[in-house]
């Protein structure tokens, strides 16, 4: 694809997906960050959010497997080691020791850029663990997350649809679900989590910690920036990729976010 049509591809997904209601009108995460949460409101949500974070690695483990070249399955085992607990090995950084002591999920100890090779496995740099730590503090046990068992149905149907989309079996819908779920991870809404998370901290529990969502924050401008590059040296390679199939499984996908939040915000009001 030359590239004045690649350009020409930009502004349609720019104006055809990624300005999807998900990321322009997240009633949710505006009303989130506003710091009203109460603590049954907070629970709810981290229950939803672990079935969520648990359940990617099914849809990240069927992206890897279903990539289309070594280097695309090597950008998908990266993402998964990492999540399973391999921290990044940076060797531009001077390297930090890391202690059983002292993983506690500080996103200071670990890092947001590198590679898993040569990164050193730790359990409690899954990002998993982080999230049980807050789990810990709202009055969730590990029994209470993370399971199938324990998503609404907005949340599963969200779940499924990373599984069939992000993790498809034909690697242009996946590009088409990854390059949506980078851009809207991307468009701030772990900023509006981590502000209200940051007042819930203040008025109702001082040691929450917030390892899971700060890191998240930090790294979503890295991954929408790899999933750009990959975008154009897909389409580079791919002249012939149809793009109206392109913009509509982005939107499909971006339809399976847009239910797990909308579902987080019927619960929040029934619990109000």
């Amino acid at each position: 694809m030359p590239a004045k049509d690649l350009a020409k591809f930009q502004e349609r997904i720019n104006q055809e997906l990624l300005h999807h209601r998900v990321i322009t009108n997240n009633e949710f995460t505006h009303w989130f960050e506003k710091g009203e949460a109460t603590p049954g409101q907070v629970k709810a949500f981290i229950v939803q959010f672990s079935v969520f974070s648990n359940l990617f690695l099914i849809a990240q483990l069927k992206k890897m497997i279903h990539a289309d070249s070594l280097e695309g399955m090597r950008a998908s085992k990266e993402i998964l080691a990492n999540e399973l607990g391999v921290i990044f090995n940076n060797a531009k950084k001077k390297a930090v020791h890391v202690t059983d002591k002292d993983m506690e999920g500080d996103p200071e100890l670990v890092s947001t850029e590198g590679s898993i090779e040569g990164g050193v496995f730790h359990f409690r740099a899954a990002h998993f663990e982080w999230l049980l730590k807050i789990c810990d503090l709202v009055g969730l046990k590990f029994q209470d997350v993370g399971k199938r068992r324990h998503g609404t149905e907005s949340t599963l149907f969200f779940c499924d649809e990373l599984a069939r989309l992000y993790g498809h079996e034909d690697y242009k819908v996946s590009t088409a679900a990854s390059y949506a779920i980078e851009n809207w991870a991307a468009r701030g809404f772990w900023k509006q989590l981590i502000q209200g998370l940051q007042a819930y901290k203040k008025k109702y529990c001082p040691n929450l910690p917030l390892a899971f969502f700060t890191w998240h924050d930090r790294i979503e401008d890295q991954h929408a920036r790899h999933t750009q590059e990959e975008l154009e040296a897909y389409f580079l390679k791919h002249p012939d990729l149809n793009q109206d199939d392109f913009i509509r499984y982005g939107n499909e996908m971006m339809e399976g976010i847009w239910t797990f939040w909308d579902g987080l915000n019927q619960t929040r009001k029934a619990i109000e």
